[in-house]
């Protein structure tokens, strides 16, 4: 465990030395606080804002606003679609500091001196997705605690509140979310292990991005509702993707190649 704590750190110490990394872990979760909120302040600033969005929200989702009244369904509506952010931003995160960290080792021929060492693949592999998965889990977390709190010091209906800690939100903010960090963590590892240039293997990466937001756009355009039961079957789902894709990962992940046969 010692080992995998100690790779942790040099993780950390290595790729927060990229300006890219750190704009990417800062940024994003300000983003995904700062939206919802501006959203809510619209809202509660105009109240015509409310007349116009309580006529464009579907049939489906009205029926989701049991007990709420009109301004809230209306504010409850525009929240909810950035959930999906929220499921984003625990992706986006880990991919960039995961894609980075293997292929940028192999590029400066720091990677090398460490697969010499007695530490394991699974120490190695384990260290450096949890150098990954943690920053992006926190700040996706904290994003939401913002979330929170901006929304009650803006004083939105109870049951606004209510549903902003419901079952639903936190089961994708605190499940779903971390599922996704692994997933993509683990695509970063398979690219980078393969890749021969940071930048490809990060492009390659953010391929994971696409059903997300297949997922995003469908919502937009009305064809689903993502719900308690949707939120919950996609984590059902990620927990047998994610074992997959890490056995996967370990399993590409030849020291022998990156030591004798990497140029």
């Amino acid at each position: 465990m010692n080992r995998v704590y100690q790779i942790v750190l040099k993780e950390w110490a290595e790729v927060f030395k990229n300006r890219f990394v750190l704009f990417t872990v800062a940024f994003l979760p300000i983003l995904a606080a700062a939206l919802p909120l501006g959203i809510l302040y619209a809202i509660n600033s105009s109240p015509d804002f409310v007349t116009d969005i309580g006529e464009d929200i579907p049939a489906g989702f009205a029926a989701l606003c049991n007990n709420l009244t009109g301004e809230e369904c209306a504010q409850y509506f525009l929240i909810s679609q950035f959930i999906l952010l929220f499921m984003l931003l625990p992706l986006a995160i880990p991919i960039t500091i995961a894609s980075y960290s293997i292929i940028g080792e192999k590029t400066t021929r720091t990677l090398e001196p460490l697969l010499a060492t007695p530490i394991t693949t699974a120490e190695l592999l384990g260290g450096k997705a949890a150098a990954a998965v943690i920053p992006g889990v926190t700040a996706t977390w904290m994003a939401y605690l913002a979330l929170v709190i901006g929304a009650a010091l803006m004083d939105v209906g109870p049951g606004v509140m209510d549903r902003l800690l419901d079952p639903f939100w936190l089961t994708a903010v605190f499940v779903v979310g971390p599922l996704l960090a692994l997933t993509g963590v683990s695509v970063a590892v398979i690219v980078s292990s393969r890749a021969t240039d940071p930048r490809t293997a990060e492009q390659t990466s953010m391929l994971v991005f696409l059903p997300i937001m297949a997922v995003f756009f469908a919502q937009l355009a009305g064809l689903i509702l993502i719900d308690a039961r949707l939120v919950l079957l996609i984590a059902l789902g990620l927990i047998a993707v994610d074992a997959v894709l890490l056995a996967v990962a370990v399993q590409l992940f030849q020291r022998e190649n990156i030591l004798t046969r990497w140029k």
